[in-house]
């Protein structure tokens, strides 16, 4: 159990920041161990795992536990935690650095999520409408751990919410090592802009680094929230869904597509064949754009077993 002495004991200098450049975003159900070990060979400066809930990790939760599959080529990882109580985030920070710590770069704090499972339970970017409780978490999980803690929110809850700077001064009074800012509110999801003068304006607001996230495609779109917005790092989230080569700013060719595809599959059945599953939108992504890509995805739905992918990946490269 945590209690207020351990807490008051850590010193405030054990927390230092996190690396600058291209993140690979937490994307839930999309980062497992495989493809960020593929982003992080491909140019990723820092991953991500899928975003990880702190009670089920309080339950002994298997799925949960399984979310922190670590691959020793990317260490270390940053650790994505989501909840609503305070002390059950701090007790399961401190029992990740415990258990983890040689392996993680940072913990950082969920407080952009607008999904319904998530966001209705008061969690999530529910966080960003109630200032008082968000400030608490930071507070203790920054009060129970060394490593640094980050925190990921958006420009604000509601369509017309524009609370992404004084939430970002918040946490920075409340110890963060650096925020995470999404341009869109909550209610926006993922439709329209997003609103990239956001990040100048939040990197103008406070003295810790500003991680840009939203509507990174494209290595311009890296280089403009770099360029334009001062930005520290930049995270990429759906611009690295079948394109991990954005983090080497390459163009590959269907061999190296059909390459990467193959890997990604195989290592998936070696370290979680529970999720093989997962590899029909993977593969979906990574041929998005090429010659008989309607044909591959309907191919991809019917695939079950390590030999259907096999026979999948051959047929494509026999189209070229």
């Amino acid at each position: 159990m945590i209690s207020e002495t351990t807490c008051a004991q850590l010193p405030k200098e054990s927390h230092t920041l996190p690396p600058h450049g291209v993140f690979l975003a937490p994307m839930a159900g999309v980062n497992d161990p495989v493809f960020r070990r593929i982003c992080k060979r491909l140019g990723a400066d820092l991953t991500y795992t899928e975003m990880i809930s702190a009670k089920g990790l309080s339950y002994n939760n298997t799925r949960t536990e399984r979310m922190l599959s670590l691959d020793e080529t990317e260490s270390p990882v940053a650790v994505q935690l989501f909840g609503k109580d305070p002390h059950t985030l701090a007790e399961q920070a401190q029992a990740l650095e415990a258990s983890h710590g040689a392996d993680i770069a940072l913990i950082d704090i969920n407080m952009g999520c607008p999904a319904r499972k998530i966001a209705g339970k008061g969690e999530g970017a529910a966080l960003m409408r109630d200032p008082e409780l968000a400030a608490a978490i930071l507070r203790a999980v920054v009060g129970a751990v060394k490593l640094p803690v980050t925190v990921k929110f958006r420009k604000g809850y509601e369509l017309d919410a524009d609370d992404a700077v004084a939430f970002a001064q918040r946490a920075e009074q409340c110890g963060v090592a650096a925020v995470a800012v999404h341009g869109r509110t909550a209610q926006q999801f993922y439709h329209g802009r997003a609103d990239r003068a956001l990040i100048g304006r939040v990197r103008q607001a406070v003295t810790i680094p500003v991680i840009a996230s939203g509507d990174v495609f494209t290595p311009d779109d890296i280089r403009a929230y770099f360029e334009e917005q001062g930005a520290d790092a930049v995270m990429v989230a759906r611009g690295a869904q079948g394109n991990p080569w954005i983090f080497s700013a390459s163009e590959p060719t269907l061999e190296e597509r059909v390459r990467i595809a193959w890997e990604h599959t195989e290592g998936l059945h070696g370290c979680q064949p529970q999720r093989l599953a997962s590899m029909r939108k993977h593969v979906s992504w990574y041929f998005c754009g090429v010659s008989h890509a309607a044909t591959i995805r309907r191919l991809a739905n019917d695939c079950v077993t390590l030999l259907d992918y096999q026979a999948l990946f051959e047929q494509i490269l026999a189209w070229r």
